[in-house]
């Protein structure tokens, strides 16, 4: 794909973390209702609202994170067509570099507005963005503790998705370590 002009401008948007919006619930809502219709003839069956978006009063990129899980990848190809007629695009593993899922980013006006990550059922992954999730959603110092880093991560790497993301992992498995039972 050595061809620049075949990718979207979506894919390097710079990184802008912006204030928390009370309409991110609702469009968490909304995108869960949404993807429940479109992908229950394959399976799916539990689709969460996760990421910063699903956490009140925390700074986030305008993003809608949602996941979901399946009982197997064998239909990708029907679930990115189908998808595809309600502007999710498919970003395939070898792009995408996380095995563990399947990435589809719904665009809107050349902006990514929500991404799906579809798992298969069991992935370990799962109970842990809930937990991490549903950590944040108790704990204010939490909150501004990751708003804080977030936002210096942001001005570091408005840049560098990959970055910005490897740079809140430590955070993450703090939280993760920390709270497992």
């Amino acid at each position: 794909m050595g061809n620049n002009e075949n990718i979207p401008v979506w894919a390097y948007e710079k990184i802008e973390v912006k204030k928390p919006d009370s309409n991110w619930k609702e469009k968490g809502i909304r995108e869960r209702e949404d993807l429940s219709n479109l992908l229950s003839a394959f399976g799916v069956i539990q689709v969460e609202h996760i990421g910063s978006t699903s956490i009140p009063n925390l700074p986030a990129k305008p993003i809608i994170d949602v996941m979901a899980t399946i009982p197997s990848l064998e239909f990708i190809n029907r679930i990115a067509e189908k998808l595809s007629a309600h502007d999710w695009h498919y970003v395939p593993p070898e792009l995408d570099k996380q095995p563990w899922r399947r990435f589809f980013v719904k665009v809107e006006h050349n902006k990514r507005v929500a991404h799906l990550h579809l798992m298969l059922e069991g992935e370990e992954r799962w109970d842990q963005l809930l937990t991490f999730r549903d950590k944040l959603r108790t704990n204010p110092h939490l909150v501004n503790e990751y708003a804080t880093l977030k936002s210096h991560l942001a001005q570091e790497y408005n840049n560098d998705r990959e970055r910005y993301t490897e740079g809140k992992t430590e955070f993450i498995n703090k939280v993760l370590n920390n709270y497992l039972s």
